[in-house]
């Protein structure tokens, strides 16, 4: 694998040559699908992924729907927990939303690299404290706010996490169907549909190419502040 490409990742961007060949020996890439499955919740596993490029949603099956926990994207990783826990059990799901490409590391390769390479753990460990704070936040959204602040919420989200400046806002680089993004709010795609439309004639988001540009951030976050 490319060092450049293993330099692109926050893990191992203070790594030196030296250690980024030891790893680059380690991976071998896979390329999915559009909508392929990558592992199950429940499923065994002991694989870190890289997201070399296309766009990962990480979700849980809630009986009558998935909610959607995360998206991943190129320089994003996923499935840590794999490496970090003595049990091997996926605690949710992943499927690509476009065809992508992903960099696969084995536990029983990564331990003895992190053995020599704390700093790398430390990266891990961080990172999977932000996203457990991430999903206490989401299950807290899902339980005690209405839907038009779920969906102001999650826009605000990936305006954060994938927005672009542009010249009428912030560019939210992602091609999310209403589905997609309902599942993301735990709601019906219909609701989601209704309430894109009324934020747009509200002048709070505009649609560009099926992408979302958010054009009035302080807006979004007063629908946060009435509620």
């Amino acid at each position: 694998m490319n060092l450049q490409l293993l330099r692109n990742f926050p893990l191992f961007e203070q790594l030196d040559d030296e250690y980024l060949t030891e790893i680059s020996k380690l991976c071998s890439k896979r390329v999915y699908t559009k909508g392929e499955s990558i592992f199950l919740e429940g499923d065994e596993g002991d694989e870190l992924y890289l997201v070399i490029s296309g766009v990962i949603q990480i979700y849980q099956d809630n009986h009558s729907r998935d909610v959607v926990l995360s998206i991943f994207r190129e320089g994003d990783f996923f499935g840590e927990m794999a490496l970090l826990q003595n049990e091997r059990v996926r605690s949710a799901s992943a499927r690509t939303i476009e065809k992508s490409t992903l960099c696969i590391l084995k536990k029983r390769h990564f331990i003895p690299l992190v053995n020599s390479k704390p700093e790398i753990l430390i990266g891990i460990l961080g990172t999977a404290l932000d996203r457990l704070r991430d999903a206490n936040k989401l299950i807290m959204d899902l339980t005690i706010h209405d839907v038009r602040t779920r969906i102001a919420r999650m826009l605000l989200r990936l305006t954060e996490q994938h927005g672009v400046p542009s010249a009428d806002g912030i560019l939210i680089d992602l091609k999310l169907t209403h589905q997609q993004l309902a599942d993301m709010t735990g709601t019906a795609r219909e609701t989601v549909t209704k309430l894109l439309l009324e934020l747009q004639n509200e002048q709070l988001i505009r649609n560009d190419q099926k992408k979302i540009i958010v054009c009035n951030l302080d807006g979004l976050r007063n629908i946060l502040d009435v509620n």
